[in-house]
């Protein structure tokens, strides 16, 4: 069975014992053989294909009908969040029909080809990257504003089960990297282009995804290093990176960059926001009350994502007073 609940497992074909598995069914359901087939048992892959086929195809009519190609870069000329949750639920239908055939574990050359035909895997691979993109927008917005988004971005599910791998992971992509370095382009399996899109096209990753593209980009690639050595540069990578952006903060306020880092080592030390020592971090400023009241809400602003992602998950005690 395969459905929103549990969209991967192997697809098998009891077709030459249908009258068995139809009374198996029925017998197990509780329902009459027709109901059951229904709630139980998949399509046969050449229907699914076809559907798959359709959802492509609404989805380049959707594109066309917004002035646009069907192109995966011409996501981002979409104008006004409609179109952009238009795009979202279109294209969801297709990687839920692509989900689906990847599990068929009995197609033949003949469907393999048609189902690249109507999609090719680079293009997929594309709109995937595409659709996590927007995606984290809305899914960003939902979180922020909570029941005071806009009704339809609230109500969207986007499912990103569908966009896991369970071979892409932090292991997997630093395995790619360290296997391509330092190798002459004819030699390379995968340039860096290619792993940062591998990488942005799935959602195992979503978290880590700006980061380990820029520590990507930053990495010489005429310079080979083991896995270990890869590793433990983005962990230095990532502090490096948290300090630079903490820099531009304080500097940005004002503030001393010593004095700001203690600020937030405390605060995600203890996951807990004291008010108090947010008056006390502004306190050399020698504000009046109503500029330290819109220097809070400026700072904190720019504070809030960087709390966030050191704090990877876990809620932070007060934080919502500044949200």
């Amino acid at each position: 069975m395969l459905n929103d609940t549990k969209p991967y497992g192997n697809i098998m074909d009891f077709r030459s014992q249908q009258e068995q598995v139809n009374q198996a069914i029925a017998l197990f359901s509780g329902e009459s053989t027709e109901k059951a087939f229904k709630i139980w048992m998949v399509e046969p892959a050449s229907v699914v294909i076809e559907k798959y086929k359709e959802a492509v195809e609404t989805l380049g009519d959707f594109m066309k009908a917004n002035n646009l190609a069907c192109e995966p870069e011409e996501v981002h000329n979409l104008r006004g969040d409609s179109a952009k949750i238009a795009f979202v639920k279109n294209f969801k239908e297709v990687q839920r029909l692509k989900t689906q055939l990847d599990q068929y574990t009995d197609l033949d050359e003949n469907q393999k080809r048609q189902i690249e035909y109507i999609l090719p895997g680079d293009r997929l691979q594309s709109f995937r990257s595409s659709y996590i993109e927007t995606a984290k927008q809305f899914k960003a917005i939902q979180d922020r504003e909570g029941d005071n988004a806009p009704a339809d971005i609230q109500q969207l599910d986007f499912e990103f089960v569908l966009f896991a791998s369970a071979v892409i992971d932090y292991d997997y992509i630093m395995n790619l990297v360290a296997n391509n370095l330092q190798m002459k382009p004819s030699k390379q399996k995968m340039t860096k282009g290619e792993i940062i899109r591998l990488l942005s096209s799935t959602a195992n990753l979503m978290e880590e995804q700006e980061d380990l593209t820029d520590y990507i980009h930053s990495l010489d690639w005429h310079t080979g290093q083991d896995v270990d050595k890869l590793k433990q540069g983005y962990q230095t990578f990532k502090i490096e990176k948290y300090q630079k952006e903490l820099a531009k903060i304080a500097h940005r306020h004002q503030l001393q960059t010593a004095d700001l880092m203690n600020f937030t080592e405390n605060i995600i030390g203890r996951l807990i926001f004291d008010g108090e020592k947010l008056t006390d971090l502004l306190e050399p400023l020698e504000l009046s009350w109503k500029e330290r009241s819109i220097k809070e809400e400026e700072l904190m602003t720019d504070l809030i994502p960087l709390l966030k992602k050191q704090a990877d998950g876990r809620e932070i005690s007060g934080l919502k007073a500044y949200e």
